[in-house]
């Protein structure tokens, strides 16, 4: 009886929820299933409090439990979530909030015809078709900082080498330059001899590409790229019709052509590798570290389309709904994509 007893008393002691010491500080967990003697105790609550897990019940975490790949999908979209939120400027900052309305936007006036924008980490370039300037906006207050002279036709915006690049819309296309550290003044010609009417632009880290539309109906779109010290340009005609956008993954170099409302990889010599149909109109994309982002003009979608692995160049999703009227470009702000 005495034995029976002494059975009870250990069986209840494991059905209560336990307190362990992880870190030096004190954590009671509300499994009953799990004791502090677990090897993986700390490891259970610190997945516990992050939020990644909730357990099979209010008192059960089922240890021992298998788990299946749709419980294992929601532990790595939890995780991945967590380690967004929990490490980005907006939560040091307390700025978990979204803006809801346009009219809750801040707003700065830059110049006439604004076209593509990039960021420099502290920065906003903007680039100014119709008046041939390039404006410099203090992301933090949104303050216009300065703005530069003498680009005709500036349209896509590139940061690189500690510098800035702009892609003139012109024919021949132009290449221009910006020192964000000297004063603000007139931008630098660095070329004249890109292929028509230059929009998108992208740097692999060796040389500068530019996506140029060419002329609809007369004149075909190309790809240009430049190599500096010493002045290079090759100018790459075959398989292009109206490319607008350009982007690299860190490994290949992919552009957006309107001709024939695809996605093209290119390899080293700007040749297609690779053509993914996406929707009417492809223009300006964002990649996100693992998949390509298209916004499509006409049908107001969004391609979302993988770069690597074994999906490499499938379209995984067409967003579309939510607002989406006529999208033109699409960013990756380090937590989620916005178009």
């Amino acid at each position: 009886m005495v034995g029976l007893i002494a059975a009870v008393v250990a069986s209840s002691d494991r059905l209560r929820a336990d307190t362990g010491i992880c870190g030096g500080a004190s954590f009671t967990l509300p499994f009953t299933d799990v004791t502090s003697s677990n090897i993986f105790f700390c490891s259970i609550a610190e997945a516990f409090v992050a939020g990644l897990t909730n357990g099979t019940g209010a008192t059960t975490y089922s240890p021992s439990q298998s788990v299946p790949r749709e419980q294992m999908a929601a532990f790595i979209t939890r995780t991945m979530d967590q380690s967004v939120k929990r490490s980005s400027k907006r939560a040091a900052l307390r700025q978990f909030w979204t803006t809801q309305t346009p009219d809750n936007l801040a707003l700065t006036s830059v110049d006439s015809s604004p076209r593509l924008v990039e960021s420099d980490g502290l920065d906003i370039w903007v680039a100014n078709e119709g008046s041939s300037t390039v404006s410099r906006v203090r992301a933090s207050d949104g303050h216009l900082v300065d703005f530069w002279t003498g680009a005709p036709g500036a349209f896509g915006v590139l940061v690189a080498m500690g510098k800035v690049f702009i892609a003139g819309e012109d024919t021949p296309g132009r290449l221009y330059q910006i020192d964000p550290g000297q004063a603000a003044g007139a931008v630098t010609l660095v070329s004249s001899n890109l292929g028509v009417r230059p929009l998108g632009i992208a740097y692999d880290g060796r040389r500068i590409w530019t996506a140029n539309n060419g002329s609809p109906g007369s004149i075909p779109g190309s790809v240009s790229i430049v190599t500096l010290n010493p002045l290079t340009v090759t100018n790459v005609t075959t398989g292009f019709t109206n490319p607008f956008g350009m982007i690299f993954d860190g490994a290949n170099i992919w552009v957006t052509d309107g001709g024939d409302d695809k996605l093209k990889m290119l390899d080293s010599a700007g040749g297609i590798v690779n053509s993914v149909s996406v929707g009417d109109v492809p223009l300006y994309p964002a990649f996100d570290g693992t998949n390509i982002w298209v916004p499509n003009h006409n049908p107001n979608t969004v391609s979302v389309v993988r770069v690597a692995g074994a999906f490499a160049g499938t379209v995984l999703a067409t967003l579309s709904g939510n607002g989406l009227n006529g999208p033109q470009q699409a960013a990756f702000d380090g937590e989620s994509e916005s178009l």
